[in-house]
């Protein structure tokens, strides 16, 4: 005899238990608190250490300061002590120089302006200025020479103005000579001019030159030009000087 046929019945799925469910939320919950409580302690440790090494610094900084205060305090009135000898004795110091010791501190140099000539002449002559320098030990003028009594670096400078006029063929030439008694002058340096007039009249150029040189004790110098009757020696545009460096 045949038996109907029944389907099986299906296994109800397993859930996890309510208990449980509350145990892993609880465990849960348990760690978040202590997560955030370890975190807000070490924000508090962390604050409390950054103001404590702010305190020791800022002791640190006001020991330097006191340190340098009392430094100071020693040794101002040494200072003031000082100053006040200084006051005192102003001299002190000069007391003993020779007067080449004090001429040296002092600049040397000569700047001398064209002495008229109506004769024709080999070496332009000079005489003082109003403002130039020209006394010292260590630079004599003689005979429209300049001699140096010191051994050294010296700057040599002369401007000349002529006329230009239209008969002139040949140019205006400038020279500055090392004066040597013993053989022929040394020529320093040179400069010319070319330039010529449209007119009878008299149009003046200038011409300019200097340079440095080593100058040996007792050297002389001079300025010399081609024409010294075309010299003009009008105030301030043709002069002679020299400076020690």
């Amino acid at each position: 005899m045949n038996e109907p046929y029944s389907p099986a019945t299906p296994r109800p799925m397993s859930s996890t238990s309510p208990s449980t469910m509350k145990m892993l939320m609880g465990f849960l919950a348990v760690f978040i608190v202590a997560q955030t409580i370890g975190t807000v302690l070490f924000c508090l440790y962390l604050h409390m250490k950054m103001d404590k090494m702010e305190e020791v610094l800022n002791l640190n900084e006001d020991y330097i300061f006191l340190r340098k205060d009392r430094g100071a305090s020693k040794e101002q009135p040494k200072f003031e002590m000082q100053r006040g000898h200084e006051h005192e004795h102003p001299h002190s110091m000069r007391k003993n120089e020779t007067p080449v010791a004090v001429e040296k501190r002092q600049p040397i140099a000569v700047h001398l302006a064209g002495q008229n000539s109506s004769r024709r002449v080999s070496v332009l002559e000079w005489k003082t200025t109003m403002y130039g320098p020209t006394s010292n030990n260590v630079i004599s003028y003689q005979e429209g020479k300049l001699k140096v009594k010191e051994a050294g670096l010296y700057y040599i400078y002369s401007q000349v103005s002529f006329c230009s006029m239209e008969a002139t063929l040949a140019p205006f030439t400038l020279y500055i000579y090392l004066h040597l008694p013993m053989e022929e002058d040394r020529l320093l340096l040179k400069g010319f001019d070319t330039h010529r007039t449209s007119t009878s009249s008299c149009e003046p150029q200038s011409i300019r030159e200097g340079g440095v040189f080593e100058l040996r004790e007792g050297d002389m110098v001079f300025v010399n030009v081609t024409d010294s009757t075309r010299v003009n020696y009008k105030q301030g545009i043709t002069y002679f000087g020299i400076f020690k460096l």
